[in-house]
């Protein structure tokens, strides 16, 4: 017999709990068993006024915020529809059927205005990072790091060659991503991060950096640098930063200290590929903060040619000098080059004159110059690493931070910014990175309810 609907009279009144409708294992259950919001009012509290008519609920706010990060709704709008009728979503953000939901506008005065000042965003990712090391996910041994290229919010088709684009402009006509971008003209993380002029700038977003990384179209984006524990992979921090790498190594060691600071941990070993091997930052490792590096050293010394590179001549610690295939040594006079980075060491004319493998040591010039970085011993640190059991064990938990970038953009959707200016790139990888470590913790910690007989009154 064919079943059909009910064609009768509606019900008048309905018996409904929004708890009972949302499965035991959805996302949205785990997530909220991790999370903590009860800090938020106190936190924001000297950024509201006592008088006026109420806002609108920060948790609440917030709570919505996670809900399109955490499950890749990547528009305000898009994500105030979801809420209205996703009723697991109603749930977590504590929203009861008749409740009416906030409008898209109000999330960007908020972050724009209280969330920027109190730097709530920021508070939020702290907290979820510290409930995942209360739960034993982070090991606190060893760290990987390493950034990503996120596409800005920046139309290819209005940019303007670098040479037109002045600094030099009155903030208080500009938009709030120029606002922002001059305001961090001297932060090593965007204006200061490299004098060279970009080849083309975008007058709506000029922190973006035009770059061809990717070897196929270029585009304007973002670097949105990680720092994770290779124990489970939570993200102990993150940092936005233009696309370059002086920036990307800056932002490194920004993360390190600011870990550091906030949770007492410093990494025995750090993981990162060879854009990360420059000698001063090998120096700022080894010398100052005591981390082994697990990096490849950036060594240019290797010559073409066919004649001896440097690897071929022998240096003496003890006497500051460094010897040649035939036992010459070669000597300096403490005069820095390159910057001050670079001692030379000289053999003398007399010696290179007469020497029978001056043909393979240096044909075009009279004596043999052997470069020196005065960070030397921490490069050769790094090479002594390179190899090793430890080292080929970092190379391999490294990829944990490739994962999590490959999970940001397939799977949490951000492979491009909706936001612009350096703040606006901050916030979105913020979030993001909350949404990820927010799963990781609910994956790992979340257990399900007991099995409730409903035979057995309860005690």
């Amino acid at each position: 017999m064919m079943g059909r609907g009910s064609q009768g009279q509606r019900h008048l009144f309905y018996e409904f709990h929004l708890d009972e409708v949302v499965p035991d294992d959805h996302l949205a259950r785990k997530v909220d068993a991790v999370l903590d919001l009860s800090w938020v009012h106190a936190e924001l509290a000297p950024h509201y006024s006592r008088i006026g008519r109420p806002s609108i609920d920060p948790v609440l706010m917030i709570r919505m915020l996670i809900v399109g990060y955490v499950f890749a709704i990547r528009s305000e709008r898009q994500l105030c529809r979801e809420v209205q009728v996703n009723l697991a979503y109603r749930w977590f953000c504590d929203l009861d059927l008749e409740d009416p939901i906030p409008d898209h506008s109000a999330f960007s005065r908020a972050r724009n205005e209280r969330f920027r000042q109190s730097d709530l965003f920021r508070c939020v990712f702290e907290r979820v990072v510290g409930a995942c090391i209360e739960a034993g996910l982070v090991g606190g041994e060893g760290f990987a790091v390493d950034a990503s290229l996120i596409e800005a919010d920046a139309n290819r088709q209005r940019s303007i060659p670098g040479k037109e684009w002045h600094k030099e402009r009155d903030p208080e006509v500009a938009s709030r991503a120029v606002k922002e971008y001059l305001a961090t003209l001297d932060d090593a993380a965007f204006g200061a991060a490299t004098e060279v002029e970009p080849k083309f700038v975008s007058p709506s977003d000029p922190a973006a950096q035009w770059t061809g990384a990717h070897k196929g179209p270029a585009f304007f984006a973002y670097a949105d640098n990680y720092l994770i524990d290779v124990r489970f992979g939570v993200i102990m921090d993150v940092e936005a930063s233009r696309a370059v790498r002086q920036a990307e190594v800056g932002a490194a060691r920004t993360m390190l200290e600011r870990t550091e600071a906030r949770f007492g941990l410093k990494p025995q070993r750090l993981a990162a590929d060879s854009a990360y091997g420059s000698a001063p930052m090998l120096n700022w490792l080894v010398e100052d903060k005591q981390i082994a590096p697990h990096i490849p050293v950036i060594d240019k010394s290797r010559r073409e040619d066919g004649t001896f590179s440097r690897e071929e001549f022998h240096y003496d610690t003890g006497a500051d000098t460094y010897f040649c295939p035939t036992g010459k040594n070669l000597t300096t006079s403490g005069t820095l080059v390159n910057d001050g980075t670079t001692l030379l060491y000289r053999g003398s004319t007399r010696d290179c004159a007469s020497c029978p493998l001056k043909a393979r040591c240096c044909p075009n010039t009279p004596v043999r110059k052997v470069p020196r970085s005065i960070y030397e011993r921490a490069r050769d640190v790094a090479r002594s690493l390179a190899g090793t059991e430890a080292f080929e064990r970092s190379r391999h938990e490294r990829k944990g931070i490739e994962m999590r970038f490959a999970h940001l953009k397939r799977i949490l959707r951000l492979g491009r910014l909706r936001l612009r200016g350096p703040r606006g790139a901050q916030d979105e990888f913020v979030l993001a990175a909350i949404a990820q470590n927010l799963r990781r913790l609910a994956k790992l910690v979340w257990r399900p309810p007991p099995l409730v007989d409903p035979h057995v009154a309860p005690i």
